[in-house]
């Protein structure tokens, strides 16, 4: 490794090693590589249909300031880096022949990121429509009213059902997977915990999933009512029953993802105690 340069692995343990306690300091910011590296580390790379995982690490006297995380052939994503941190990645990851179809990260992060490549390869980046916001529970103030039934965790007669709504909700959000018996096993919705919000004949209209614990955090990933039963207070009740089973499971902090296209979603995550760390962009490159 060059001095005060970026250090690239394909090894989630070395990753890991070097940049865990760098990551673990701000959770929230770093949830896609602490997400990650954990994935590859336990079920590695060819588990989710990618041909190697590459992270990398920038440490300067002796210290990390940055990481990214790839699995290939997909795009790049990126820790909080300042423009010149950036650049810096972007002319490594250009001599060492990369070709990226899409980076995404905080939006400053990924802007400048976006800029840079352009500079060192003359790749044209645009702006994807689907914007994110990336929330942080404060304190859990659950609906009150909740709408009738209960909330439950997901039993084996259910998992047809959610396989089904994760379907769905992947297809809602733009995500190009398959999602069945046989595929299901491989996919990133197969490591969540699932919560049903069920109505008082047990009938299932509601489910939120959440990430297992890592580095003393829990990421809810996943909430998706059906079209037909939404405005019912159902996503909002299954959120917050998820939310709790986060805080009960050990979670110091638990964080989610929003559409920002979506007002109805955001306001509902503000109203149970969410409160906003950043947004989030993604660009492609042609």
């Amino acid at each position: 490794m060059r001095p005060d340069d970026w250090h690239l692995t394909e090894d989630a343990d070395e990753f890991l090693a070097r940049a865990g306690d760098f990551l673990r300091a701000r959770p929230g910011l770093h949830v896609m590589e602490l997400t990650w590296a954990e994935r590859v580390r336990r079920r590695g790379a060819a588990s989710f249909g990618a041909e190697a995982a590459v992270f990398g690490v920038l440490e300067r006297a002796g210290e990390v300031h940055g990481t990214f995380h790839r699995l290939v052939p997909r795009g790049l994503g990126l820790s909080p880096l300042t423009p010149e941190q950036a650049d810096s990645l972007a002319a490594r990851l250009a001599a060492l022949g990369h070709s990226l179809p899409s980076v995404g990260a905080d939006h400053a992060t990924a802007t400048a990121f976006a800029a840079a490549w352009r500079r060192h390869t003359g790749a044209t980046p645009r702006l994807r429509d689907t914007r994110l916001r990336l929330y942080r529970l404060g304190t859990l103030t659950p609906p009150d009213p909740l709408p009738a039934g209960r909330g439950r965790l997901l039993g084996e007669e259910d998992l047809e059902h959610v396989m089904y709504w994760c379907g769905e909700f992947a297809r809602a959000v733009g995500e190009d997977v398959a999602i069945d018996a046989d595929s299901w096993a491989g996919t990133r919705f197969a490591d969540k915990r699932y919560t049903l919000w069920e109505t008082p004949d047990g009938t299932p209209v509601s489910v939120a999933g959440m990430n297992p614990l890592i580095g003393g955090q829990i990421q809810v990933d996943v909430v998706y009512t059906p079209a037909h039963l939404r405005g019912r207070g159902y996503a909002a009740a299954v959120t917050a029953e998820v939310s709790r089973a986060a805080l009960a499971a050990g979670a110091e902090d638990v964080v989610l993802f929003a559409d920002l296209s979506n007002p109805t979603s955001n306001a509902l995550y503000q109203r149970l105690g969410y409160r906003t760390l950043n947004d989030w962009a993604s660009y492609t490159f042609s």
